[in-house]
């Protein structure tokens, strides 16, 4: 950072422009917060606040101090501000934090609530004024970053990963990748999440330039994403899969915009829609983009966050397998995730239930170690090094690179057959009125729900019942399984994780209870 002439760029939602710092600068801010970290003495900090200069530099301004961060979201839409900070300052304290930084509407609700936890304004303290070198560490936890999981089929934990962890992932990320101080990324991704956290983390060690939104600017206007890509010239960026759905499904809105700079474009953080991929390249080809850019990949919170990813050039690569069944099968989709990244591993641990109805393929459990894994769970055991770390995800390997099926808790049995939730997901989501990247497939047997494949989706159309029959004959097209029942739900009723990941587990006990 401190010998780059590069610059990370934050955008002004109120104004539209975008601000340019340079890396030395947020160096300086980093300094100042690592100071007053020292100051108060704490081994743990959170964050909480709109990705502005103040607030990422904080991140690195703990590093430097060597205390662990905690990243957690503002509240989302409809939520009451004042119970929202209580349960942040509880989840905070839970994982050890002493010490928060936000700023705006955060800060003043945050500062409201009775705790034994020191609150900064963080515009204030990391000021870009800086006389001297800041020295001195903190006792820490040995942590670098305290980051949440997911929690999309389970209890959310928190994983601890060390500074020589995220070191390791970011810096085998620069080299897979080929950062260099000559490419732009360009991100909206949520810093509280691991992939938008290990993206901005990427840019700053290879001295890249970084221009970084606020993830309710893309929200609000998904479009704009193509607007920033074009304004900054950007060769990198990254999103997950729902993303890249919205942009090809409406790329009809499009009318002006030059990708012709985008040279790897990560597609992770939920399963890759083959079909939803291939529309996004066909359709941005026209301006300029590379289909050779696509990088579909795999990461988790336990490994920092990157596992598996693509060499640049190589694309979208879609592996088609036979799904043997009494009926003659059917044919199946997934997309080719590349190979685990420098310092890591991955085996698959041969599992029969999963691969008896697989055709030419070695179907199993994703187990995985290495130099970017996490130290445990906090609050539970440590993981030894050199132990295999079982995922919970499904999946196999082509020539050598990963290929991910689905979640072992989401697999959904009818008729003796495994089906993956995504898989009718990402069918179903084509039907008119059905919004993308909100269709949720489970399995039920409870007393309220019909036994079978049921899929709940968020529908906004006038004639629900056109759209049901539509629904059940693309699924029992495509999927050769017949639905035992579709329910449609109001825009936003879908259970999500903070990071938007939806939450099937929960769907699947909603409807399972419900009317009990």
């Amino acid at each position: 950072m401190t010998s780059s002439d590069r610059a990370l760029a934050v955008l002004d939602t109120d104004t539209g422009t975008w601000n340019r710092h340079p890396w030395g600068e947020i160096h300086a801010r980093a300094e100042n917060v690592a100071a007053r970290i020292c100051a108060d003495g704490t081994p743990a900090v959170g964050l909480v606040g709109e990705p502005t200069a103040e607030f990422i530099a904080a991140i690195p301004g703990a590093f430097l101090a060597g205390a662990a961060v905690s990243i957690l979201p503002g509240p989302v839409r409809g939520a009451d501000p004042k119970r929202w900070a209580r349960a942040t300052m509880e989840r905070f304290a839970g994982v050890g934090v002493r010490t928060v930084f936000s700023h705006g509407s955060h800060l003043r609700e945050l500062s409201g609530v009775e705790s034994a936890l020191a609150v900064h304004d963080i515009g204030a303290v990391a000021h870009p004024r800086r006389s001297s070198t800041h020295t001195g560490m903190v006792t820490g936890t040995g942590a670098a970053v305290l980051q949440g999981t997911a929690g999309s089929t389970g209890t959310p934990r928190t994983a601890q990963l060390s500074h020589e962890a995220v070191l390791a992932n970011i810096g085998a990320l620069v080299e897979r990748v080929g950062v260099t101080d000559a490419d732009c990324g360009h991100s909206w991704l949520p810093l509280y999440h691991d992939m938008g956290l290990s993206f901005l983390l990427t840019h700053a060690l290879a001295g890249a330039d970084l221009w970084q939104a606020p993830t309710s600017a893309f929200s609000s206007s998904p479009f704009g994403w193509i607007t920033w890509l074009t304004e900054s010239r950007a060769s990198i960026t990254a999103a997950p899969n729902m993303a890249y759905n919205i942009i090809g499904k409406y790329a009809g809105l499009v009318s002006e915009a030059d990708l012709s700079n985008l040279r790897f474009a990560l597609n992770g953080g939920e399963p890759v829609d083959c079909d939803g991929s291939r529309t996004f390249a066909t359709e941005m080809a026209r301006f300029g983009l590379s289909p050779a850019a696509l990088a579909p990949s795999y990461g988790l919170a336990e490994s920092n966050c990157a596992v598996a990813v693509p060499r640049p050039g190589g694309g979208l690569l879609v592996d088609e397998i036979q799904i043997v069944t009494d009926d003659g099968g059917h044919r199946r989709k997934h997309a080719v995730l590349g190979e685990a990244i420098p310092g890591m591993q991955i085996r698959i641990a041969p599992n029969e239930q999963f691969n008896a109805d697989v055709a030419d393929r070695e179907v199993g459990e994703v187990q995985i170690r290495g130099t970017s894994m996490m130290s445990g769970y906090l609050g539970e055991q440590s993981i030894e090094p050199q132990n295999w770390f079982p995922t919970g995800d499904i999946g196999y390997f082509l020539d050598g690179r990963l290929v991910i099926c689905g979640r072992a808790k989401e697999i959904i049995t009818v008729a003796g057959r495994n089906i993956f939730p995504t898989e009718i997901e990402n069918v179903a989501a084509r039907v008119d009125g059905v919004r993308a990247g909100a269709v949720v497939a489970v399995g039920t047997d409870g007393p309220a729900a019909r036994p079978g494949l049921v899929i709940a989706a968020e529908f906004k159309g006038a004639d629900e019942p056109a759209a049901r029959t539509a629904l059940v004959e693309l699924i029992a097209s495509e999927c050769g399984v017949v639905p035992a029942d579709v329910v449609f739900m109001r825009p936003g009723s879908l259970p999500r994780t903070s990071s938007g990941k939806l939450r099937r587990l929960e769907v699947k006990r909603n409807l399972e209870g419900a009317g009990q």
